[in-house]
């Protein structure tokens, strides 16, 4: 039974391929099947601004100066350790991942493996996640660019769906 409730095709929908795994859990190393998400695009920041001048109808230098501000104001803040609510867009927050230990003593900050923030998405994102399609990506899809929406630049990578981590 799907949980989420996803539908099966859209004219918009998330691709998935399926992926042969081992999950490090397991003792006996089962190969297991899992559906990883395949990312078909990727929207520079220019392209964006652009994108949203002509959504929005606000001339691109300004947009382009607003959002610089809103990086580098989160940029303060999350150095600050605090969480940045940005309304139906969603929460940022910081956050870190960390080595347990045996006793509470040998908790220390060698034992933070890195720093990261955390994204929590706000009303609108949820509701599109809950609306969204998802499709299995086709043979023929995976050869295919999709070319990006108000002329911005074609996917470059190879569409595996992993994303680099900024923290790295």
């Amino acid at each position: 039974m799907n949980v989420l409730n996803f539908k099966k095709k859209k004219s918009m929908a998330l691709r998935y391929v399926v992926k042969k795994t081992v999950f490090g859990f397991d003792k006996q190393k089962t190969e297991k099947f899992v559906a990883k998400n395949v990312i078909t695009n990727t929207v520079d920041f220019q392209t964006l601004c652009e994108e949203i001048t002509k959504v929005g109808l606000v001339p691109s230098g300004v947009v382009k100066f607003v959002l610089d501000a809103l990086i580098d104001t989160l940029n303060i803040n999350l150095r600050k350790g605090i969480s940045v609510q940005l309304g139906d867009f969603g929460c940022f927050r910081p956050g870190i991942k960390s080595r347990s230990q045996e006793v509470a003593e040998k908790v220390d900050s060698t034992t933070i493996e890195r720093v990261k923030i955390v994204f929590t998405p706000g009303n609108k994102f949820r509701s599109m996640l809950r609306t969204v399609g998802v499709e299995r990506q086709t043979e023929s899809q995976k050869k295919a660019v999709t070319p990006a929406p108000f002329g911005g630049k074609p996917n470059p990578d190879t569409g595996s769906g992993e994303v680099p981590d900024p923290a790295l």
